[in-house]
This record gives C-alpha cells, structure tokens and sequence, in this order.
C-alpha cells in the first residue's frame, strides 16, 4: 500500500500527494544504478570493439567530466523549475544512456552513453537530494538524509551487480541489463509524477544560471584537507568502478562477472556505512580516522595484486569504503559548516568538483601506466600514491582544522 504525505506550500494550501521520501529515493537510486551499470561490462566491450585498457579508463571519465559540467552549469536549476522536472530530464538522459549502449556500435556510441549516464548523475545529484529531504515530515529529516545517502550510494552499487549477475547467467550479457534499466526508469517516472512537487513557485524555463566555484579565504583551513580527503576517497571509488573488473580477470583470474559486480557493489555498500557511522563520532575526529581506515583498505587492495588475493580485494574494498565514507560525510559536513551562507553553494560545488576530479583523473592515470606496465604494477603505483595523499589530508585534517569548524 503507498502512504500518503501532506505537503505545505507556501501559499498556504495543502496539497495530498501519493508517496514520501522512501519513493523519492527509490528514484535516486534507479538513476544512479545506471551509472554503474556498464562496469563489469567493460571487459566485453573490450573483446567485442577492440581497444586497450587506457581507453577504458578514458570511457569512464568522460562521466565525470559531465557530472562536473552539469553540476556547474545546473547545478541548482531544480531551485528554479522544480525538481519533478528535473528528475524526469535525468531519468530521460539515463534512458538515452541506455539506448546508446543498446545501440553500441564502436566507441563513439560507447562516449556517447557515459556523456549522457554522467548529465543524470549531475541532475540528480541535487533535485534528487532536496527532494528526498523536502518530502519527509519534520520528525524525518534525519532519516530522510540517511534515505538519500544510502540511495546514492546503494544505486551506484546496485548498477554493477545487477548488470553482473544479468550478464554471466542470461544469454544477452550486452543487452539484458539496460533493458531491464529501461524498464526500472519507466517505473521511476511513475513514481516521480506521483511525488509532490516541494518547489512553491516552479517558473517555467527559466535562464540557466551557471554558478562557478569559490572558495572564500577564511574556509581554505578546512577546504584544504576535506577536499583532499575527498579526492583520495573517490580515487579509490574510481578504481573499483572503472578497472576493478580488469584486475580481478587479469590479475586475479576472476572471470565471473557476478562476482565482479559483487566486489564493486561491496564498496559502495561499505561507504553507505562509513557515512552513517560519522555523525557519531563527529565531523572533526572523522575525517582524519576515516582517512586512516581508507589507507588500511588501500594497503588491503595493493597486497590483494601482490598476492592475488580475491580474498584480501574484497576486505580491502569494504575496507577502503567505510574509511571513504567516514571521511567524505565528515569533510562535507566540515566545508559545509564552516562557509559562509552568501558563499555556501560555491564552495559545496567547489567541493565535488575537487571529489569528481578524484573519481577521474588518477583512473586514467591507472590505464596509462597499464599500457605500459601493466594493470598489477599500475594497481600498485596508484594505490601507494593515494596512500600518501589520504595520509597528508588526514594528519592535516588531525592537526591544522579549526575548532570551530
């Protein structure tokens, strides 16, 4: 049975809407699961196309660089619109996503997805939080703010798991998961046109505004080591979504791919965690005990490539995605906390995108050096450089954070 939620807007009237924050992280969920979900896929399209493991790499962060565009240039559009129609323009870019994977052809169709998969993560990434936020009662907030983390987090897992078990135990491994996709993103738009609408005054097209970035002088104490600490965690996101698959085949001899979507799925898993678990130690102590637990599972994942250990991979990636989490909550609530209200939106996006940065550059740098190296010897350089960044941001983040953040 749906429940049903009064929502008050501002002009005084109450509305009775179908469905309550639970639906409206079922959307998020549904939209980022499709982001994840070429993951363990990569493999075939590999052997399929035709192309090296630096070009895997490259696939996967032209993603970022369009979640970073989105969020840059509409980031706060659902503000204006509203967010129905914001989340319904994600869910239509996630279903053209889809469609170029369906469609695949050769690499072009294969850039054309992610670019497409990474406009939906950018949308959602801020319609899909407010509103998830916005239609739970007073007494809800907190749940309702755990809700969107774990939806965030959960679909972004769920994405290679789904295609990983679809893949290796059906007949059409490059075709089943995205209808199957298709078919949760048509759900979803149901749910969606049942949510209330929590924007009082949605305009109708309203300009695009892009906001930029900035970072005012008296919140670089805290910006420094939270945005570093937030660019080690979503490195290591970064592996395991991009070229997990790869170093569990060709390093680990792993070819089943429900087991791969399984590893994947446990360090997003592994990060839902890790956030919920910080506002219980606290925003200071958090940030840098969750970098020290991020390079335990670093360490964890570079003795898995010594001693090609599945066994060690999977700790470190659960590992690795608590301290993740613990540490990305922390210096969110950290840089959120100590901006300045008129400033406060600029330096959040200044934020993710130093985050996002950390999901897609050093992963190209893995493929890269894989060219040349191969992906045991790159595994290894990347993990040891991470290390060392996550150890700097949190003995900065132990010694040099004020107080009062």
């Amino acid at each position: 049975m749906v429940a049903y939620v009064r929502v008050r807007e501002k002009t005084g009237r109450v509305g009775r809407r179908r469905a309550g924050y639970a639906a409206a992280a079922v959307v998020f969920a549904v939209g980022m699961a499709g982001t994840t979900l070429p993951t363990p896929l990569y493999g075939l399209y590999q052997k399929e196309i035709g192309f090296s493991e630096l070009m895997v790499t490259v696939v996967f962060a032209v993603y970022a660089v369009a979640v970073i565009s989105v969020l840059l240039v509409a980031g706060n559009y659902s503000d204006k619109v509203g967010r129905r129609p914001v989340l319904l323009a994600a869910m239509a870019l996630s279903a053209a996503s889809a469609g170029c994977f369906l469609l695949e052809a050769g690499l072009p169709l294969l850039f054309a997805g992610r670019v497409l998969s990474g406009g939906a993560a950018g949308l959602l990434s801020g319609a899909a939080t407010a509103a998830v936020i916005e239609l739970a009662e007073p007494g809800q907030k907190a749940r309702a703010g755990f809700a969107a983390t774990a939806a965030n987090m959960g679909g972004l897992g769920c994405g290679p798991l789904l295609a990983g078990v679809l893949a290796q135990y059906t007949p059409w491994p490059l075709a089943l998961p995205f209808w199957v996709h298709l078919g949760l993103v048509a759900v979803a738009c149901v749910i969606i046109l049942r949510l209330a609408e929590t924007v009082a005054e949605p305009r109708r097209w309203p300009r695009l505004e892009p906001q930029g970035v900035r970072v005012p002088p008296e919140v670089q104490g805290v910006f420094v080591p939270a945005s570093l600490a937030a660019f080690a965690g979503f490195a290591l996101l970064g592996l395991f979504t991009a070229v997990a698959p790869s170093f569990a085949a060709k390093t680990l001899g792993v070819h089943n791919l429900a087991v791969t979507g399984a590893v994947v799925f446990s360090v997003f898993c592994a990060s839902t965690v890790g956030q919920s678990l910080a506002p219980r130690i606290g925003a200071r102590r958090a940030l840098p005990f969750g970098c020290a637990v991020l390079i335990a599972g670093l360490l964890l994942v570079a003795s898995s490539l010594l001693a090609k250990s599945l066994v060690l991979l999977v700790l470190g990636a659960v590992c690795g995605g608590i301290g993740q989490g613990l540490a990305f909550r922390a210096a969110l609530t950290l840089v959120g906390d100590a901006a300045p209200a008129e400033h406060r939106g600029g330096t959040i996006s200044a934020f993710f995108v130093v985050a996002y940065l950390g999901i897609s550059v050093p992963v190209v740098g893995v493929g890269a050096l894989a060219v040349w190296l191969g992906l045991r010897d790159a595994g290894l350089i990347f993990t040891g450089c991470v290390i060392v960044l996550a150890a700097v941001s949190g003995t900065y983040a132990a010694l040099r954070t004020p107080k009062r953040a």
